[in-house]
């Protein structure tokens, strides 16, 4: 599957290992939910990166022991309609301040690149070429936001609180 990143097709540089799969010893690799939580220390303690598929059903509180260790965080979006996922970048970005990649996989659909990244995904699992292409060009659209969220970019609202303060300072 393509993957986008920094607004660009880029190679993928982990493995999806199945459950039933032996794990590499080398190379990244990104495991299920399930398999990485029967043995978590097992799978930290390999020499190349490891992430974690985390599923939109699950609690990213359960990640919290592991987040300074695992690279990627891959959040499931089963269905275009099911947001669960957003929520829990968010949680992982502002309330737990995971800092590795965050990974959108599932139904990553080309209108919802920008909620997703103000959610904090910097990665995404996109069906067709063409998608990132549609993602370079959408990131770009979009200077001015009213929804506050931990991206860091301030509000339109925010913006004109300090466009109105410098006015009154002159």
């Amino acid at each position: 599957m393509p993957l986008v990143k920094q607004g660009k097709m880029v190679a993928d540089g982990y493995i999806h290992v199945a459950d039933d799969a032996e794990i590499p010893v080398d190379g990244a690799a990104l495991i299920s939910a399930a398999r990485f939580l029967a043995d978590p220390e097992v799978l930290l303690k390999r020499s190349s990166p490891t992430g974690v598929i985390w599923p939109n059903n699950r609690d990213p509180e359960e990640l919290v022991p592991y987040l300074d260790k695992l690279a990627v965080v891959a959040l499931v979006f089963p269905s275009f309609r099911d947001g669960r996922a957003y929520s829990q970048a968010r949680l992982l970005r502002e309330r737990y301040k995971y800092k590795g990649e965050l990974r959108a996989t599932g139904q990553v659909l080309r209108d919802q690149f920008v909620i997703m990244l103000r959610a904090g995904f910097d990665s995404f699992e996109v069906k067709k070429d063409a998608d990132a292409e549609a993602f370079a060009a959408t990131v770009k659209r979009y200077t001015v936001f009213y929804q506050p969220t931990g991206d860091g970019r301030i509000t339109a609202l925010h913006q004109r609180m300090q466009l109105r303060h410098a006015e009154n300072a002159r």
